[in-house]
C-alpha cells in the first residue's frame, strides 16, 4: 500500500514537472495571449451578471422546468436592464466629456472623439498574399513579405539591364549647331 502512494506521488511529480516544462517552453516561443479586452463601461457588476446568467443556464439545462425558465428569463432581463444603463451612463459621460472640450475649444480631442463614436469598431485584417497566391498571417511572414515585394519593385539590379529609353517626338530633332554658327550668335 506504501508503495502504491510513493507510485502516486512520483507520478504525480513526473505529471507537473512535464506541464511546468511545456508551460514555459509555450510562453518563451509563443509568448503570452492577451486577454479580449471588454468594453470600457463594462465593470465587476457585469461581469457578476454573467456568471449568474451563465450558472442559471446550466440550472435551467440540468432540469428544463417552467420554474428554471421563469428564472432564466427574469436573469436574462435584469442582465440586459443592467448592461443597457450602465452604457447608456457611460455614454452620456462620453457626450458630456465632450461638450467640455467644445467649450474649451479643444476642437481635436473634441473631432477625435466624434470621430470615434461614429466610426466605432473597424475590425482589420491582416492577411497578405505570398509569392506563390497562399495566405499569410503572422506578423514575420507579412513584414518579409513588403519587405521582398519593395525590394523587388524599387531596387534595380544591375545599371546595365537599365537603358535609357529612345525619345520620339512628333519633331524631328534640331542639329547640334556647328562652331561657325555659335561665333556668328556671339
Amino acid at each position: 500500500m506504501n508503495e502504491d502512494l510513493n507510485i502516486d506521488e512520483d507520478v504525480n511529480r513526473a505529471w507537473e514537472n512535464i506541464k511546468e516544462n511545456i508551460k514555459t517552453s509555450a510562453k518563451e516561443n509563443l509568448g503570452l495571449h492577451e486577454l479580449k479586452l471588454h468594453k470600457p463601461w463594462f465593470d465587476k457588476e457585469c461581469l457578476g451578471f454573467l456568471g449568474q446568467r451563465k450558472q442559471v443556464k446550466m440550472q435551467w439545462k440540468q432540469d428544463p422546468s417552467q420554474i428554471n425558465v421563469d428564472n432564466l428569463n427574469n436573469v436574462r432581463r435584469d442582465a440586459s436592464r443592467h448592461f443597457r444603463y450602465i452604457k447608456r451612463a457611460y455614454l452620456k459621460s462620453k457626450i458630456d466629456e465632450l461638450e467640455i472640450k467644445s467649450k474649451i475649444n479643444k476642437i481635436r480631442d473634441l473631432y477625435r472623439g466624434i470621430n470615434d463614436f461614429k466610426n466605432g469598431y473597424q475590425p482589420r485584417t491582416i492577411i497578405v498574399k505570398d509569392e506563390k497566391g497562399d495566405l499569410v498571417a503572422d506578423f514575420h511572414s507579412i513584414m518579409t513579405r513588403w519587405r521582398n515585394y519593395f525590394s523587388q519593385l524599387l531596387n534595380v539590379h544591375g545599371a546595365k539591364d537599365v537603358r535609357q529609353a529612345q525619345i520620339h517626338t512628333a519633331e524631328p530633332l534640331a542639329p547640334e549647331p556647328i562652331a561657325f554658327e555659335f561665333e556668328l550668335a556671339i
